[in-house]
């Protein structure tokens, strides 16, 4: 295969184009030129599949200090709660700045106020909706029309950050290969905001898209940059189950609206694991479908929407109701049958207030991003609220970051790769994704965990070299990624949130600690 290589320098690179890399985009542009670095087309993200909606004090039922409780409550006693009151107190002026855009939320009362609903652990009807179930997708339209006006934005899809530039201890560009041209190209820039989105490809069952490899977390860790909280991956209860069928995403909203879980006898569960129901927070709910999948030797329990409304479950949820059919699944008539999968990774590249990392140069937003919002298990439709606040937030201090900085020297910059034959990667992909959802799942162990560490270590050459190609740059982070999620997950002895081990089922001691993870 013929590469070809060469520099280019701008004044800021955004690497992600969700929700928190077109927002910081945005306001970087005020400030100079700004290149959007995706490596696939620019809506295939996390957000596009984002459903049941931003979580918002708007409401007139709703108050900040509600939003502030619920989050804090959900986080598990591991939040910050500085953060947190930034997300909830900032987050209804963004929103009203992302309508003043464009966006088109779902209203009420002939078309005068927006309509909320409700989901799991919210004391309060605070989710935002766009077109009943397409909240993420309608996001991003109304933030990538922003982009596209913008003169001074660029983007190059369908490129893939190999690693960042780093020289001095400060990030000053990345390295790229843009896949559709065979080009290895070094882009320099003065502020590098890294807003990669998710993980979730590294287990089995998840709900997220193809891209969520945990591209962003490797690339950090690579470059020297802090990583935090890698224990704490969410899983979503409620994806839909039907064998070789997409992990599709079964929204919190639909519980929300008064959808019950109950097993393959039948039987409504939830009322016995926790007084709030299916409402409970999403940990608590998807190890109970676990419990009651082994209790009844099934591998799916189910969600009920029968009792409802036909017609205001289509309304209220289209793209589901759309979705379902094509299984054969009419979801006004018939149970779905569900199970848990892998949805959000709570911890990330440790940031600040301003998204500012412990790296000089380095910004990071999003589900990228450690902020500490989200604590030990992210409250529902928080999602979306922290890319759009923190997004910008990141934005705003790279901007002011890069505006003191001299541009960057350019030099090439040669990447170390290696054949490799391709069905070998695709099958230790494949075996790390079982490894991962059957190891460091829902429910863990220090045996468990140990097996998996040893295994990933098993796998090394396929992490220190091989072709360049995406599905071996892929299987690189995925392969660093898995590994540090099983060694924090180890090193806490204890159950808090979204982790969860037999072997402590109690917080343990020091449980309050977060656990830190510096290359080297």
């Amino acid at each position: 295969m013929e590469i070809t290589s060469g520099t280019i320098s701008t004044d800021y690179i955004v690497i992600g184009s969700g929700v928190a890399g077109l927002r910081a985009a945005i306001e970087l542009s005020r400030a100079g030129k700004v290149l959007v670095i995706t490596k696939d087309r620019a809506t295939e993200s996390s957000t596009e599949y984002a459903q049941g909606g931003v979580a918002v004090a708007l409401s007139d039922e709703d108050e900040i200090g509600f939003h502030l409780k619920d989050t804090l409550a959900a986080g598990d006693g591991l939040c910050n709660e500085e953060n947190v009151r930034i997300l909830v107190t900032e987050g209804p002026e963004r929103i009203r700045e992302l309508i003043s855009w464009g966006a088109q939320f779902d209203r009420e009362g002939g078309g005068i106020k927006l309509a909320f609903t409700r989901e799991a652990a919210h004391s309060r009807r605070r989710i935002l909706h766009a077109n009943g179930d397409s909240t993420g997708r309608e996001i991003e339209r109304a933030l990538l029309a922003k982009v596209r006006a913008a003169a001074n934005i660029k983007k190059y899809d369908y490129s893939i950050t190999i690693d960042l530039i780093v020289n001095d201890g400060r990030a000053e560009g990345a390295l790229v290969w843009r896949e559709r041209e065979k080009k290895l190209t070094a882009i320099y820039a003065r502020a590098v905001v890294l807003a990669t989105g998710g993980l979730g490809q590294i287990f089995q069952r998840t709900t997220n898209p193809e891209v969520a490899t945990g591209d962003g977390f490797a690339i950090a860790y690579r470059a020297g940059a802090a990583l935090t909280d890698m224990e704490f991956v969410q899983f979503h209860p409620t994806s839909l189950y039907v064998p070789r069928a997409p992990q599709f995403l079964l929204s919190e909203a639909m519980r929300g609206e008064g959808a019950l879980l109950v097993n393959v006898r039948g039987e409504r569960f939830m009322p016995g694991y926790h007084p709030r129901a299916e409402l409970a927070p999403r940990d608590v709910v998807s190890r109970a479908i676990v419990s009651e999948m082994l209790k009844t030797r099934s591998e799916h329990v189910y969600l009920d929407l029968r009792h409802l409304d036909a017609g205001f479950v289509r309304n209220r949820f289209p793209r589901i109701y759309s979705t379902c059919l094509k299984f054969d699944i009419d979801i006004t008539e018939e149970m779905i049958p569900v199970s848990p999968a892998a949805h959000y990774m709570m911890g990330g590249v440790w940031t600040d207030r301003d998204g500012g990392t412990d790296m000089p140069g380095l910004y990071a937003a999003g589900e990228v991003a450690c902020t500490g919002v989200h604590g030990a298990n992210r409250l529902a439709s928080n999602s979306l609220l922290e890319g759009i606040v923190f997004g910008a937030r990141a934005g705003i201090a790279a901007a002011a970051y890069g505006l003191r900085r001299p541009a960057p020297r350019k030099e090439a910059i040669a990447c170390k790769a290696a054949d490799a034959p391709k069905d070998d990667l695709l099958k230790v992909r494949s075996q790390l994704r079982r490894l991962m959802w059957g190891d460091v799942g829902i429910i863990r162990s220090g045996e468990s965990l140990g097996r998996a560490i040893d295994t990933i270590d098993g796998w090394r050459e396929f992490r220190d070299s091989g072709p360049l190609s995406r599905p071996w740059l892929e299987i690189r982070n995925m392969l660093t990624v898995g590994e540090l999620i099983s060694k924090a997950a180890l090193a806490r002895k204890g159950s808090v949130g979204a982790h969860y081990r037999t072997d402590y089922k109690t917080r343990g001691r020091g449980w309050e600690r977060h656990i830190r993870f510096k290359r080297d």
